[in-house]
């Protein structure tokens, strides 16, 4: 398996995932707890390290964050944007 970093960041959705966590009033504990009760596994350290890009996020956590923001997984990995 090879696994890509830009150096500064390993995954791309952390921004956007500190912008809709921020925009909803959750913290990341919160926004933890109700990602486990989906059955992620899913902590606040987890979301704190997606946010600060110090952890890779493999496409099923991807998929488990758009579709709890109700946004796409495209526009997590910043290919379009909000509609």
């Amino acid at each position: 398996m090879k696994i890509y970093w830009n150096g500064e960041s390993k995954n791309i959705i952390g921004k956007r995932l500190k912008e809709l966590r921020k925009a909803q009033g959750i913290s990341q504990k919160m926004l933890a707890a109700r990602l486990q009760t989906e059955g992620f596994e899913f902590t606040d350290l987890t979301i704190l390290r997606i946010e600060q890009g110090k952890r890779f996020v493999p496409d099923y956590e991807i998929v488990a964050i758009a579709n709890y923001f109700h946004v796409s997984s495209d526009y997590l990995l910043g290919i379009e944007g909000k509609e």
